[in-house]
């Protein structure tokens, strides 16, 4: 289906998604005082982009274990590991500052 050059793109891909998913948050941050932007929009765009970068790194790995690239995997796997979950808890955690900071939910004190 892809050649070995095209997989290199899901790499790419996760990268500027994941950073697209922290992003937006910021930008919904910067922007709390106008009314007119939506910020659940925002949201989910920005949950949308995590999911689809943590999909790329893991159709990515399907793609070591086909080619049986088990070095490779084994590799990379444990940072993969914590790079997934630090780009996860970073999203969640800049969308519900971004909803804290439009007055969506209330922080309770």
């Amino acid at each position: 289906m892809f050649s070995s050059f095209d997989y290199f793109w899901l790499n790419v891909g996760s990268l500027v998604l994941g950073l697209t998913a922290w992003i937006i948050p910021v930008v919904s941050i910067m922007q709390r005082k106008k009314k007119a932007n939506n910020h659940s929009t925002m949201i989910l765009l920005s949950m949308g982009a995590c999911a689809i970068a943590l999909w790329f790194q893991l159709s990515y790995n399907n793609y070591l274990v086909e080619i049986n690239d088990l070095p490779a995997l084994m590799d990379t796997i444990g940072t993969l590991n914590w790079v997934a979950a630090i780009l996860l808890v970073v999203t969640i955690g800049l969308n519900i500052i971004s909803l804290v900071s439009n007055g969506k939910i209330e922080p309770t004190n």
